[in-house]
């Protein structure tokens, strides 16, 4: 899921940001090339920014195969692909059929409907294994003997917010859910609470779908002790095991999807903490709104996340939420250290753009 243009430091335009006429694709031209004075060699602009073959491949790649993306209830896939050994076969409406001719004609590519290998759309054993009861606790097992366990040192910090407490200043408030509410989050069950916090702040502020019009109020908090977690933000080096058969995809998966995924996350952390571990360390469901990043890419078909040299690139992607088991603050395990109010002054929104059919 890569476009095939490698960096060329010498730039020479082909095209510019007004050779298009959908007006998608021309914000999105105009947020990836360059201020160059001089007159587009295609349509003659004076204005439009300049786009030489590495950016129009980047160009490409944003808006026909990103901006293709369509998500299951795991894993997800673009519609759209294109390389330099197939002729264009798409069909998408006027005027953008125009401009894909005009984008494959400049860097000589084809675009195409693209037949997503099946595991980037959950065909993954042990992703199959975790949604069926019968075969469960297996797979269970595996992931809290293969995935690392982590030590947070005393007095690392991390956050938990609240929206509205009804006494801002106790402590308490920011401990686990009361007992009502319990059993409606990722990792915790009826009897059975957890304290979600993150030590991304911005993080916490898009999990608690916080709005302008909220009071909020964010904790500092930090581990009296030492606090073991079960990190499954790691990504596992499995020889010999593909896309098919992989954990740490599955695991992947599991955490990127939706609420229907919340049964066996449940599992995951009963099971965990069953072992002796304080909490879970997962990837926040904002982690890809948060970095930017694009879910399950690939390079002629293989994922990322199974390429040794581009592991660090994958797990750049994740942020870290943490889940603490039981009432840690009640219990003495974490100590509030500071409450603060929190003020949204700003918010800003990094967007491009994608076909509506093809």
């Amino acid at each position: 899921m890569r476009f095939p243009f490698p960096f060329n430091k010498r730039f020479k335009a082909i095209l510019c940001s007004d050779c298009f006429q959908d007006q998608g694709l021309r914000m999105d031209a105009n947020s990836v090339g360059l201020n160059r004075k001089g007159e587009c060699p295609h349509c003659r602009s004076q204005s439009g920014k300049k786009l030489d073959a590495q950016r129009i491949g980047q160009l490409a790649f944003r808006f026909f195969v990103h901006g293709t993306i369509t998500r299951g209830e795991y894993g997800g896939a673009p519609m759209v692909q294109f390389n330099t050994h197939q002729e264009t076969s798409i069909d998408v409406s006027s005027p953008l059929d125009s401009d894909a001719r005009t984008i494959a004609d400049a860097i000589g590519v084809g675009f195409f409907h693209y037949g997503p290998r099946l595991w980037m759309l959950g065909e993954i054993e042990p992703l199959k294994d975790l949604q069926d009861p019968s075969r469960r606790s297996l797979i269970l097992e595996r992931i809290v003997k293969e995935f690392p366990n982590v030590t947070f040192a005393a007095n690392r910090q991390f956050f938990r917010l609240r929206k509205s407490p009804q006494t801002p200043d106790n402590p308490s408030e920011y401990d686990s859910p009361p007992n009502e509410h319990a059993g409606t989050g990722r990792l915790d069950v009826p009897g059975r609470p957890a304290l979600y916090g993150s030590e991304d702040l911005e993080v916490c502020i898009h999990e608690c779908r916080v709005t302008a019009e909220d009071e909020i109020f964010v904790a500092t908090l930090v581990g009296k002790n030492e606090l073991k977690f079960l990190d499954l933000t790691e990504i596992l080096h499995e020889d010999g095991v593909t896309e098919f058969e992989s954990l740490d995809i599955a695991m992947h998966m599991l955490f990127l999807a939706g609420s229907h995924a919340y049964t066996i996350t449940r599992e995951i952390a009963e099971r965990a903490r069953s072992v002796g571990f304080d909490g879970i360390l997962y990837p926040s469901y904002f982690s890809l709104l948060r970095t930017g990043a694009i879910p399950f890419e690939t390079v002629y078909g293989i994922s990322n996340r199974r390429i040794p040299s581009l592991a660090e690139y994958e797990k750049s992607k994740l942020v870290p939420n943490l889940a603490i088991f039981g009432r840690p603050v009640e219990t003495g395990i974490v100590k509030v250290q500071c409450i603060n109010r929190l003020m949204i002054n700003r918010v800003t929104y990094d967007v491009s753009f994608g076909p509506v059919r093809v």
